[in-house]
């Protein structure tokens, strides 16, 4: 007997491979995974074969043919998990070296046996598919009678079986691949499709048929089947954990009995416990079902972890999981947190261990020998601190030279020693910066071992260095069975540029390692679609501590720029033709503006914007070179113009600065200034030899991009602003290029004190104007753009939304119409989501919602909360659908966008159907392709008029199909710039400050949650005491100052007095934030308010004293003698108090203010 038996009447070519791999559940578990998967295979192969909706794709491999959309499409999720579970589970039989049971293999067989039920009741066309009622019994599995009849597979053997039946699958495959490829050339419908085969094949095409008609009958039967979707649930969870190393078995074990649960028998089982070496539980995993959420585990789970504590003397580590999320709970050490998978067995053992190893941060010294600015140690306090009191990230600002990588080296190292992390990876955006901070931890810290992963992806030590690709890229990889790096590889990551690159996709990788999380960067952001706090769970605006520009400079760590605003007519103010000389004006009716201007003609003049962009004029750049030349800060006793760096718009902009430098200064051999950017040959050799400390070529580096942020030229005399920037963090990263200290640059004992910028682009005006800069949004990825315009033009186009005409047969042909072009948005979006790995890391975060809406059905009946999820969870996802030409999808969006500005009603649309048109233009003249030829008529009717009258979202659907596989014919013509040679002019150039060189950092905020904090604890003693007026003890100071520092909201003493400065005590400071408490201050001045001593007026003014103590804590005399006091008496307080009066209301106050400073 064999569970398989009901595939014997119609699927007998299945029946043979699934009872081969049943048959070996016993005698060899791991050869029965891998005929398990070769069973899948023979059943997918089956589908692609007989199911006319499918088509087989260009390779045999199975995790393509179960990713294909159709194939997605045409399978429940829950049958499609399942299919990816056997495939995963068989690979690891294949290539893990870790043992499988037969429990294992038990569970793949049945996960099978769910999969062929599906398929037999799906095509089955001899019987009613409710009559197919078979239920897996684990006694129908042969038994070993004898360890005689056992068969052991080598490795060896199994790999020889896998390559004899790939081979099998292959000439399968190839049979199939040339049947396709002569029906593709031919057909493109289902019914020419079948028509051609017929010729081939006529009895598959009948039964092909057959099939087809009988899958749409069964499908329309219920399928009650229970499919076990909680066991396979359980299996993912397995999975997870054989990633990170753990076996049933082996160092885990399942359903754990244990005694001591609050229940009426006083026992219970854990799902899942993870053991040590010495026979002590690591962790405890408790598995609920995905409907549930984690968190209702969570007690439970907690409940066992006392069991086992009981029972063997250690607290385990707490698991909770629904296979869709997982939740890490250290109860000992901090709350709960969702975690991308399990820890290892090193990883448990070492987290058990820091429980009583781990050293309070406080009581070690920092080692002075890597970092000795004061700065700096209070910058690692600060992070120490703030990870003491349990947060898992924090966000260092630093000044640009200020020595954020060392400090960042000195804090790895104290974390290392007080036994917090053991591994550290430190990510940066370039591979000039890896490299960079790689010689800096070999230097500073060689017992790290540093390996730069960039270079070496196979080294081994405890701090890696990477670019955020390559890691994405390690984090997929696998080894047997097992990721590369799980989820608990690294204690601490450090991001170098924190403000960079951080944002989008890359974010996953801080998502999937459960680590603590340091940011380093000079400019963090604070917009909304780009907040840099957000990223490190602080408020926007506080960093975890700060050292700017300005103190770095005061405190003679970085030098002071000397800013010069120098005008030059024509890139401040354009150019307008009516203003030109007349040799002038024949000048530039003899220039060629074909790329310019539309028409080929002259414009009648050039913006600012444009010169140096669209219009290069060579008298500009001359005077711009001049006065760099005359005015720029030399070296070599005044002979040498000093290291200077020309930021310069674009590409050819850079080229033609270089020229004309060559042309006026041919003597320099071309050698002293080049053109260092991303599309120059060995850039990097032009850097080293610009950095140089061997005093080498070139003198001038005229960069776009490349030299804007990053790189370490302490020797830079010269900045000049040749561009507009109007992002305030890019102009700070680019100052800082210049803030540097050099010693002995002049001569020996000669420092740089100061560098010159040369803004020529009135860049410090506008900052001065906008101390934020221009708020530029991030740019979404081009496919999560895309997903999101189909989401909108979905809900737009629900039934009830559109609005048809008023004749009911009018009503329906246009619902029809509509209801196809809903039905392929829907399709298209479904189709993408069911392409989505749920194996890719990024994915997993999400897998709730992507398992969800890979279920066809769900997208008939999308309500809002459905589509905010998709918005929120499932746009921008990675999917594994068949890649499309970039300009495909562009034009895509541009019809998207058209269609939802036709729907809304909004003038956008005149300017998406320009382009359209546009495009159409540019196609017309390429009839010589035939894809484009034939489609000649729809382009040039695009270009009519009449065309565009009445259009209607259908018209514009046909419009985008035809047209969008032809986008990619249009050449990309770089714009040529036009060349003028027009007189300008200089004007003088004047000195400018920056008024603010923050950005992103708002002390304000920092202000107001310090404040908040200590009006919220008006009750502790010392505070207490300064608002009833009673004297501080010494004791009481230093508690004071112990409690307010070392908050949280504070940070620490550095920071507070960075903010509210030293030159007053913090008990006044605080009396001031208070207030005095209002029976107090009339306990003081109790004298001045006897009605029969005092007039009303009298009284009043003492009142009056009274109301603005209570509000601000302190006063001084001299403001009796203005506003409001004045209003009652011109003199203030001596009009109204004779001299004896009006002392002792001046001493009150006195003594009052001395109680609070005391």
């Amino acid at each position: 007997m064999s569970n398989f038996e009901f595939l014997i009447s119609e699927f007998e070519a299945l029946f043979e491979p699934a009872k081969g791999a049943e048959q070996l559940v016993y005698p060899d578990p791991r050869a029965c995974c891998m005929r398990t998967r070769h069973a899948l295979e023979q059943a997918v192969h089956w589908l692609y074969k007989h199911d006319r909706d499918l088509r087989m794709p260009y390779d045999n491999g199975l995790n393509l043919l179960l990713t294909q959309v159709e194939f997605v499409r045409l399978l429940p999720p829950q049958i499609h998990q399942k299919t990816r579970l056997i495939q995963k589970l068989g690979n690891q039989a294949v290539h893990s070296n870790q043992p499988i049971g037969y429990s294992d293999a038990m569970k793949l067989v049945r996960e099978l046996f769910h999969v062929l039920f599906w398929l037999a009741r799906t095509y089955t066309r001899a019987s009613d598919p409710k009559s197919i009622d078979a239920v897996f019994d684990e006694k129908r599995v042969p038994q070993l009678v004898s360890m005689s009849e056992a068969v052991a597979f080598t490795r060896a053997e199994l790999k020889k079986q896998e390559a004899k039946f790939q081979e099998q699958i292959a000439a399968q495959h190839g049979t199939l691949e040339a049947r396709e490829a002569a029906i593709a050339e031919q057909a493109a419908s289902l019914s020419e499709r079948e028509a051609l085969l017929a010729r081939l094949d006529a009895e598959l095409v009948t039964t092909r048929a057959a099939l087809a008609q009988a899958k749409a009958a069964n499908i329309a039967v219920p399928d009650t089947h229970d499919y076990d979707e909680a066991d396979t649930r359980r299996l993912f969870i397995d999975v997870l954990l054989r990633e990170a190393g753990w076996e049933l078995g082996k160092n885990a074990d399942a359903e754990v009995p244990v005694s001591g649960m609050p229940n009426g028998l006083g026992e219970g089982y854990v799902d899942y416990v993870l053991w040590g070496a010495n026979g002590k539980p690591l962790a405890v995993v408790e598995a609920k079902r995905s409907l549930k959420d984690p968190d209702v585990g969570q007690q439970q789970a907690k409940l066992y972890a006392d069991c086992l504590e009981a029972e063997k003397g250690q607290r385990p580590l707490i698991f909770y999981s629904n296979g869709n999320h997982t939740w890490l709970w250290d109860d000992r050490r901090a709350p709960p947190r969702e975690v991308q998978g399990f820890y290892t067995r090193d990883e448990l053992e070492l987290a058990i261990q820091r429980r009583s190893l781990q050293t309070d941060l406080r009581d070690l010294p920092i080692n002075s020998e890597i970092v000795e600015r004061a700065y700096q140690h209070r910058a690692i306090r600060a992070m120490s601190e703030s990870l003491s009191q349990g947060r898992r990230a924090g966000l260092l600002t630093m000044a640009t030279g200020t020595g954020k990588t060392r400090m960042s080296i000195a804090l790895i190292e104290l974390l290392m020693r007080g036994n917090w992390v053991k591994r550290v990876l430190f990510l940066a955006d370039r591979v000039a910066l890896v490299k960079q901070a790689t010689n800096a931890f070999k230097e500073f810290l060689p017992d790290s071992s540093p390996v730069n992963l960039v270079t070496d992806k196979n080294g081994q030590g405890r701090v890696y260095l990477c670019t955020y690709p390559t890691m994405m890229g390690l984090i997929e990889q696998m080894e047997g069975d097992r990721r590369k790096y799980g989820v608990g590889h690294f204690d601490l990551i450090v991001i170098d540029e924190a403000h960079r690159s951080v944002y989008q996709k890359y974010g996953a990788i801080f998502r999937y390692f459960d680590s603590y999380l340091v940011g380093l960067t000079a400019t963090p952001r604070d917009e909304v679609d780009r907040d840099t706090y957000h990223l490190f769970g602080l408020e926007t605006g506080v960093p975890t501590d700060a050292y700017g520009l300005s103190e770095a400079v005061d405190d003679g760590y970085l030098v002071p720029p000397t800013a010069y605003s120098v005008p030059i007519k024509f890139v401040r103010e354009g150019i307008r033709y009516d203003q030109l000389s007349d040799d002038e004006k024949e000048h530039w009716e003899s220039l060629d503006w074909g790329d310019y201007s539309a028409e080929g003609d002259a414009p009648t003049e050039v913006l600012a914007s444009e010169v140096n962009k669209q219009l290069f004029n060579e008298p500009t750049v001359d005077l711009m070179l001049r006065h760099l030349m005359q005015n720029g800060l030399t070296v070599e006793g005044g002979d040498k113009l000093g290291k200077t760096i020309i930021f310069a718009v674009n590409q050819k902009h850079a080229e033609f600065i270089a020229r004309r430098f060559n042309h006026h200064y041919p003597h320099f051999n071309g050698e002293f200034a080049r053109v260092i950017t991303h599309s120059v040959s060995y850039a990097q050799t032009l850097i080293d030899d610009f950095s140089s400390k061997l005093n080498k070529l070139p003198q001038i580096a005229i960069s776009v991009d490349m030299l804007d942020t990053g790189i370490d030229v302490p020797q830079v005399l010269n900045l000049v602003f040749f561009k507009a920037v109007r992002s305030k963090v890019k102009f700070l990263q680019m100052i800082g290029r210049g803030t540097r200290l050099c010693p002995d640059l002049f001569a020996p004992g000669v420092h740089k004190r100061e560098f010159a910028i040369f803004d020529f682009c009135a860049n410090f005006e506008y900052f001065n104007e906008n101390s934020k800069g221009a708020l530029g949004g991030m740019a979404e990825p081009l496919g999560k753009r895309l997903f999101k315009a189909r989401l909108d033009l979905l809900s737009l186009l629900a039934p009830n939304d559109v609005d048809g005409p008023g004749n009911l047969a009018e009503t329906r042909g246009q619902y029809d119409v509509y209801g196809e072009l809903r039905t392929g948005l829907t399709n298209e979006l479904h189709n993408e989501v069911a392409a989505m790995n749920t194996d890719n890391f990024i994915v997993r975060t999400e897998l709730e919602y992507v398992t969800r809406f890979a279920e066809r059905e769900v997208w008939n009946a999308l309500d809002e909360a459905a589509l905010g999820d998709l918005r929120s969870h499932v746009a921008g996802l990675p999917s594994e659908r068949d890649p499309e030409h970039i300009t495909a999808k562009l034009f895509d969006l541009l019809c998207l966008n058209l269609q939802l500005a036709l729907l809304r009603s909004t003038s956008d649309f005149v300017t998406y159907r320009d382009k359209v048109v546009e495009l159409a233009s540019q196609l017309e003249v390429m009839d010589s392709i035939p894809a484009v030829h034939a489609e000649l008529a729809l382009l040039q009717d695009v270009q009519t008029d009449e065309y565009w009258q009445d259009i209607r979202l259908p018209m514009l659907e046909q419009l985008r199909r035809r047209m969008r596989e032809l986008i990619k014919f249009i050449e990309r013509r770089p714009s040529n710039p036009v060349y003028s040679v027009l007189s300008d002019e200089i004007g003088e150039a004047q000195v400018v400050n920056l008024k603010d060189f923050n950005t992103g950092i708002n002390l304000e905020q920092y202000k107001k949650k310090v404040e908040a904090y200590i009006r919220a604890n008006e009750n502790h003693v010392a505070i207490a005491k300064l608002k009833f007026n009673r004297p501080l003890t010494p004791i009481d100071l230093r508690e004071l100052e112990h409690f307010v520092y070392e908050s949280e909201p504070v940070k620490s003493r550095e920071q507070f007095e960075q903010c509210y400065g030293s030159d007053q005590p913090l008990s006044l400071l605080i009396r001031s934030l208070v207030g005095l408490d209002r029976n107090a201050a009339k306990e003081a001045f109790g004298q001045f308010l006897d009605v029969n001593r005092y007039s009303s007026q009298q009284i009043r003014f003492v009142e009056m004293i009274i109301e603005r103590l209570t509000r601000q804590g302190v006063m001084e005399a001299a403001q009796l003698y203005e506003p409001p006091f004045t209003a009652l008496h011109h003199e203030g307080l001596d009009g109204a108090f004779g001299d004896a009066d009006a002392n002792a209301i001046v001493a009150v106050i006195a003594a009052i203010k001395r109680s609070a400073a005391a």
